[in-house]
């Protein structure tokens, strides 16, 4: 069992932050799934707790060594004030360390798709390919292997609901068996080398990509870009660009580093009404 600071991991806000599509509410809490692993989350007043199959996993995967302080100080420096308060609303969000296999094909996915058919997409496959796995009672699925995944075809991926995303995670899953995609080769890469490889796979454009960067290769200097980004930059920031790339190069020439841990705040917020 693991326990924090609920004032610094806040499990709603984490989860429900549009970073991570494998969790649901449960027993007043809720279960969250990563590759193999399975972790039952609940939290009181002071204290987050995290009953999990593994507790170095998922002390990585909520980033429980990372000090979102110092973040949310630079943050404040940088002087927007809209951006300042919604750091302030939500300190106890953090950003998941996601396997980066499962956040690629995750984002793949969701490009174009909303969030109850993306999850339930996703569920779908584990629950035709992955590997039934057992925690406390509760019997579970694990993320496909890429093998899993190369070993099908378009029709079956169609069955589950992919519509044309079915040739671009089948190209993306055949790309790693047929050795031609290393995705833990690239992530030696600096990140504009790294984005311009993501770009290189079928079905991949810029917002998947950045998520890709951001959720999966921890690359904050990744800023992704969606209809509430670009809602954001029009009303709160002014913004009068129309393309996305460009609107992602905006925010990424101010907060540099940052900018992943920015965009979360501000999309969280945006989307919330909380701005």
């Amino acid at each position: 069992m693991i326990e924090f600071s609920a004032q610094n991991l806040n499990f709603k806000d984490t989860l429900d932050c549009g970073q991570i599509f494998r969790f649901k509410p449960f027993d007043g809490g809720f279960i969250v799934f990563s590759l193999g692993e399975c972790a039952i989350l609940k939290s009181d007043e002071k204290t987050s707790f995290i009953d999990c199959t593994s507790e170095s996993y998922f002390s990585s995967f909520f980033d429980l060594a990372f000090d979102y302080s110092a973040v949310a100080e630079k943050i404040k420096g940088y002087g927007f004030e809209k951006l300042t308060k919604a750091s302030s609303l939500y300190p106890g969000l953090r950003i998941l360390r996601q396997d980066k296999t499962e956040a690629l094909f995750s984002f793949i996915i969701s490009q174009n798709n909303n969030i109850p058919r993306i999850k339930s997409t996703i569920e779908k496959t584990c629950d035709k390919l992955g590997e039934t796995k057992i925690f406390k009672g509760i019997e579970y699925k694990a993320f496909p292997t890429v093998e899993a995944f190369a070993s099908k075809d378009e029709d079956f991926f169609k069955s589950l609901g992919y519509g044309y995303r079915a040739e671009y995670i089948l190209n993306t899953a055949r790309l790693i068996t047929d050795g031609k995609l290393d995705l833990s080769s690239l992530d030696k890469l600096p990140t504009p080398e790294l984005k311009s490889e993501l770009l290189k796979i079928k079905g991949v454009g810029d917002k998947v990509a950045d998520c890709a960067l951001f959720f999966g290769f921890h690359r904050s200097d990744a800023f992704p870009v969606d209809t509430w980004i670009e809602k954001l930059y029009r009303e709160d920031f002014n913004g009068t660009l129309t393309d996305r790339k460009k609107i992602s190069k905006y925010f990424t020439d101010i907060f540099k580093e940052n900018s992943g841990y920015v965009q979360q705040y501000l999309f969280y917020a945006k989307r919330n009404g909380t701005l």
